[in-house]
């Protein structure tokens, strides 16, 4: 299946900011999907832009990210958001499931990649 990659950050895109626009519209939402989905959308969001730069940068249409960076970036953003974020800045409260949900993310763009050839 090729550009699934693609069409895959396009809905997370799309998914994400409804979202985001719904709750800074006041649009009721079920808890589930205002408080969980963007964070698992945003990995594969963020990996996908810079898979992009990568293969740009590298002049390497098959690049592929690693799994070890991958589950760096999801422990960055584990740590990030859940434990420094929280202390420090009101918006962002800690909340594990959280952590399983970027792993979750990353998991999901791994595979698309693989499956993306």
């Amino acid at each position: 299946m090729k550009n699934i990659g693609f069409k895959y950050f396009i809905f997370s895109l799309l998914i994400g900011s409804f979202v985001y626009l719904a709750s800074y519209f006041n649009v009721i939402l079920p808890q589930f999907i205002r408080f969980y989905v963007n964070d698992f959308l945003i990995i594969p969001i963020v990996l996908f832009s810079c898979l992009q730069v990568l293969k740009w940068s590298k002049n390497d249409k098959g690049y592929k990210i690693s799994l070890p960076i991958i589950l760096y970036l999801c422990v960055l953003y584990s740590i990030l958001f859940e434990f420094i974020f929280p202390n420090y800045l009101a918006r962002y409260t800690k909340d594990y499931i959280d952590i399983l949900l970027y792993f979750a993310g990353g998991m999901v763009f791994y595979q698309l990649q693989k499956i993306d050839k």
